[in-house]
């Protein structure tokens, strides 16, 4: 059992580590326009808060036996924190300021979490409160991809949802669900297992719409504006009145989600 355990957290890792480093296709086109252009930054604050709180649960002094949960949220809170710094350097002023209050947010849910996980609480009532903590935002980062199945159910076409990207996160869920399960810990399990479902969802979705993925309507049209973080570039061109905008830019942060 503690062999499985072990190989669905290694699983988990590179996997995570997959979808960890994804958005970096968007990162290569902000550094070389030196403008963040229309992306948000919103989604990478929240990553990184979410990896902070769960590193910060798998640590043996809150979790005995969950270091590979700290190993790969570590990971993931400083690439996320890379991609902050980036989207900081190179956003528009009023948008900056924004970013560093949403940042300054970050680092005091953390320390606060984590001063009083340490000097006010003690054994499994420390682990309960860290664990609660890390579930309520991860539980966050799973539900954003309902946006992007809502947009495939009105357009009836999967050419907003990538195939392996929804594989993926799929794959991730399911393994850290697994491993949750094996360890016994509810606060890697129920909210992996919301990410298993929801990529379940999906894919069943691109099952369904996947003979239309080459066709743009109207309401794809209209609806892909509405879409507020773009990341992944893949593919066409979409063309609107005021400007050229490459569709699959607009999924990847609907689609990445932190593991626990």
């Amino acid at each position: 059992m503690q062999v499985l355990h072990f190989l669905f957290g290694v699983l988990g890792n590179a996997i995570a580590l997959f979808l960890f480093l994804s958005p970096t296709v968007t990162f290569r086109r902000i550094i070389k326009k030196k403008t963040t252009e229309d992306f948000s930054g919103v989604p990478y604050n929240m990553a990184l808060l979410n990896c902070l709180l769960s590193a910060w649960y798998g640590l043996p002094f809150v979790s005995p036996n969950n270091l590979l949960v700290s190993t790969i949220n570590g990971t993931g809170a400083v690439i996320e924190f890379v991609y902050v710094t980036i989207f900081l350097i190179y956003a528009p002023k009023k948008v900056k300021s924004h970013m560093m209050g949403l940042l300054a947010l970050v680092v005091t849910i953390f320390t606060s979490v984590a001063l009083v996980s340490v000097l006010a609480i003690h054994g499994q009532t420390r682990k309960v409160f860290c664990g609660s903590a890390a579930v309520i935002f991860s539980v966050c980062m799973y539900g954003s991809p309902l946006a992007v199945m809502s947009l495939v159910i009105k357009t009836k076409s999967v050419e907003f949802m990538p195939f392996l990207l929804s594989l993926f996160v799929f794959l991730c869920a399911t393994f850290w669900f697994i491993y949750g399960l094996l360890g016994h810990d509810i606060f890697i399990a129920i909210p992996n297992g919301c990410g298993s479902v929801l990529g379940a969802m999906q894919l069943i979705l691109y099952m369904i719409y996947r003979k239309n993925k080459g066709s743009l309507s109207k309401s794809a049209t209209s609806a892909t504006p509405a879409l507020a973080h773009p990341c992944v570039k893949i593919g066409d061109n979409l063309y609107t009145d005021n400007n050229t905008v490459n569709v699959h830019e607009h999924l990847h942060d609907s689609f990445v989600v932190e593991q626990v």
